[in-house]
């Protein structure tokens, strides 16, 4: 069998690293055959201690720092150190099934692709009718968009992206590393070079591996602001927007549909009607959505806020990324 390097970047996951550990030792595959390389952002918490403790039991296992802490940093640090044909990019908020690795390195054979991945199971550690709402809406596609990786799929299916997919080590000296300069959307970026570039992406659908989302909505606000922001400086840093897709952009759009109308209302009120309409309709639509996921592990008014403060926040934070493009374009063109 080819020789597999796990390259996982983590920064202050003492609540999860153990979990992940387990999940990957406890795989079908060789352990023994194994690189398991963890890439510390200088954690402040036990995430290295506990790392550690099984660094003293298997032998496969290492810890890298990165004093930088940036995610794509410390995965470029993991790939260059990585030896194996074939190179998997995980996450440390997350659990692996028995078989995730033994049938991706399979099926990316088969396929002759360059990535491969699986479905996302979000999940939360604890279950509450707060946190139970948060993930019932990162599964549905009103909450995702068409996240293939999110939703899941019948059948083998090519893609535009995976999550903690497997990547042949061809793939990276083909198509490049992870952009360093992206804090955010770094996975994301790549897959669409590979796309461009004429490789190609696949998802398995019978492989799956579970995510541990946020279970409040101020974590929840906090992340989406941050993918709404990099979504639009991704852009901007790359100098295109092939890395986005439509469903990167729809709640800007929304955004737009009510801060514009409220604007110019000011000139013309009678523009305040568009501000209503658009509000209205949005707020329909979130409750009949939410009225069909109610059940008796949330509540109504949990999944309400929940849409809420996803939509809102993403949209906000690509509202922001633009002013500070703009900033960013004005001090250039100030420093000339």
């Amino acid at each position: 069998m080819s020789k597999i390097s796990i390259v996982i970047p983590c920064l202050n996951e003492e609540k999860y690293i153990a979990q992940c550990v387990e999940s990957i030792v406890s795989s079908d595959i060789d352990i023994s055959e194994t690189e398991i390389i963890f890439v510390d952002g200088n954690s402040r918490d036990k995430t290295v201690e506990i790392l550690n403790s099984y660094v003293e039991k298997i032998s496969s296992i290492k810890v890298l720092t990165n004093p930088k802490k940036f995610t794509p940093i410390s995965m470029n640090l993991g790939i260059k150190e990585a030896t194996g044909d074939y190179i998997f990019i995980l996450s440390a908020h997350a659990k692996y099934e028995k078989d995730y690795f033994r049938l991706l390195v399979k099926n990316i054979k088969e396929l002759k692709a360059d990535c491969v991945g699986g479905v996302l199971i979000t999940d939360v550690k604890n279950k509450t009718k707060k946190s139970n709402s948060i993930k019932e809406i990162l599964t549905h596609k009103f909450g995702v968009g068409n996240a293939t990786f999110r939703t899941g799929s019948n059948e083998i299916k090519a893609v535009d992206t995976v999550a903690f997919g497997c990547y042949t080590k061809e793939a990276f000296k083909k198509f490049g590393l992870f952009d360093e300069l992206l804090v955010r959307n770094q996975d994301i970026e790549l897959n669409k070079r590979i796309i461009n570039g004429g490789g190609k992406i696949f998802l398995i659908p019978e492989v799956e591996c579970t995510y541990y989302t946020r279970e409040n909505f101020l974590a929840l606000a906090k992340n989406n602001y941050g993918n709404g922001k990099w979504n639009i400086l991704t852009a901007y840093y790359t100098k295109t927007l092939s890395s986005l897709s439509l469903r990167h952009v729809i709640p800007l759009f929304f955004v737009l549909s009510l801060l514009l109308p409220l604007l110019f209302s000011l000139i013309e009120p009678r523009l305040i009607g568009i501000f209503f309409l658009s509000l209205s309709s949005y707020l329909a639509l979130v409750i009949i959505i939410s009225l069909k996921l109610k059940n008796n592990t949330n509540t109504l008014r949990y999944l309400i806020l929940s849409f809420l403060t996803l939509h809102f926040s993403y949209g906000i934070g690509s509202l922001i990324g633009i002013l500070d493009v703009i900033k960013k374009k004005f001090k250039g063109k100030t420093n000339e």
